[in-house]
């Protein structure tokens, strides 16, 4: 990702709406820049938006390669990354006495939907995109 780019990948999510709250957001974020100093704990890189934090301190520095791998089973929410669980939650169990952001998140409760990225307009590349079916056989 490029200095301070902002974004994000959204998972269970319908074709409308704002996915942090409609579907479910993966925060996609440099957390070196500056004008990320004072975010909350649910908004740093790899963390569920609003609901789970993620472990920070496991970034490669920006202009680097990261590798992160997101696994959902059910209300289940694993995120490695580079190597490290950052994130290893659970949707429901996090949510049951309100949101750490303090904000309905309807789509908390959507079991299926639409995966896609959420760009702010900032420059972040993908590379090796694997979608993998975790109910098929195969």
């Amino acid at each position: 990702m490029t200095p301070g780019a902002n974004n994000g990948l959204g998972i269970h999510a319908p074709l409308e709406g704002d996915v942090a709250y409609v579907g479910k957001e993966l925060q996609i974020l440099d957390n070196t820049a500056e004008k990320y100093s004072n975010l909350k704990p649910y908004q740093y890189h790899g963390s569920v938006y609003g609901v789970i934090p993620a472990k920070r301190g496991f970034l490669k520095p920006v202009g680097e390669w990261n590798e992160q791998v997101v696994t959902v089973k059910g209300s289940k929410i694993k995120v490695e990354l580079n190597g490290n669980i950052i994130v290893d939650g659970d949707f429901q169990e996090a949510s049951k006495n309100g949101t750490m952001d303090k904000h309905e998140h309807p789509g908390l409760q959507r079991t299926g939907g639409h995966i896609g990225f959420l760009g702010h307009g900032d420059i972040v590349r993908f590379r090796n995109i694997q979608v993998k079916d975790l109910l098929s056989k195969k």
